[in-house]
């Protein structure tokens, strides 16, 4: 049954597959970059939930190169998807936070490798410099591209508790340069950070639809093992939604959001090793065939309550 297939909200692989007559597959390399958060040009440490890894937990070997990366990871890809084409994705750390030269060295190499046809690019709001949008710019007329940016909240006391080291302005500031330039922007929230209601969350969710973003990622708040977050955690342990609970809350969330907007991703991909909790986000499976089930129940879909 045809309506029986069909997703109650607008997935990622749904917008990949009208776009492209073939399976696309996303490609998480190392550009071997750090954050300003890290390095102590806005913060040290980083934000509290972030490991060592910075987020790529299956991004490729930082100690080899772009075409190296991209030739290990198709082999593990291959046999899976034979007729796959890829998108070069610059996960971890701050993939715009370099010069010119490097960054587009690095594109370059991701772009010029094999059934390579596009880059996704995730960063941090303040760096993008008018200099480094006007690359992005370049990219974007011939190459399918996305940057993805870590708000997480629009609440600043919560920005500040993970320290984020940006302020809400220069994501506003960031997303104004991006929409100008036609340069879809993917933007990231996270679920159940301590202080922040569901009331809290639906205002960031809704300020994020209203600021011109293409795509949402929206994941539950992971806590992994050797970051300041789960010192923090296991000296004072706070509430952590149950999968259940979680499932209700995005399931809700995704009613408030436009019809045409894409959702990269309703749960976290993050190392199961490293994971301390909540466990059941290794469950990945149960939480997006929850979602899909409860949203049916309940007669839910994407941007049935967008005013």
């Amino acid at each position: 049954d045809e309506k029986e297939n069909m997703k109650p909200f607008y997935s990622l692989n749904d917008y990949l597959k009208q776009h492209f007559d073939t399976k696309i597959v996303k490609l998480a390399l190392d550009g071997g970059f750090t954050c300003p958060n890290r390095d102590g040009k806005v913060g040290v440490g980083g934000c509290i939930f972030c490991s060592s890894s910075g987020s790529g937990d299956f991004a490729g070997d930082r100690r080899l190169s772009i075409a190296e990366q991209y030739e290990s990871q198709i082999e593990l890809l291959r046999p899976k998807w034979p007729e796959a084409k890829y998108i070069a994705y610059f996960q971890n750390f701050t993939n715009t936070y370099g010069s010119i030269e490097k960054l587009s060295a690095l594109y370059d190499e991701a772009l010029s490798q094999k059934d390579v046809v596009g880059l996704a690019i995730a960063t941090r709001p303040d760096c993008l410099s008018d200099e480094i949008i006007e690359l992005l710019a370049k990219y974007n007329q011939h190459t399918h591209l996305w940057v993805e940016l870590g708000l997480q909240t629009i609440h600043q006391h919560i920005a500040d508790w993970f320290n984020r080291g940006y302020l809400l302005e220069e994501y506003d500031l960031a997303m104004q340069k991006l929409c100008q330039h036609n340069i879809k922007s993917v933007v990231h929230l996270i679920v159940n950070l301590p202080g922040e209601s569901v009331g809290d969350l639906e205002q960031s969710l809704d300020y994020v639809c209203s600021s011109g973003a293409w795509g949402v990622k929206i994941q539950m708040l992971n806590i992994l093992r050797g970051t300041k977050l789960a010192e923090q955690y296991e000296k004072n342990p706070f509430s952590l939604l149950t999968a259940d609970e979680y499932i209700e809350t995005v399931s809700n969330l995704l009613t408030r959001i436009p019809q045409n907007m894409v959702v990269h991703r309703l749960t976290g991909d993050g190392d199961k090793k490293s994971l301390l909790a909540p466990k059941w986000v290794a469950n990945k499976r149960y939480v997006l065939n929850g979602i899909q089930k409860y949203m049916r129940e309940n007669e839910l879909f994407q941007g049935k309550n967008v005013e």
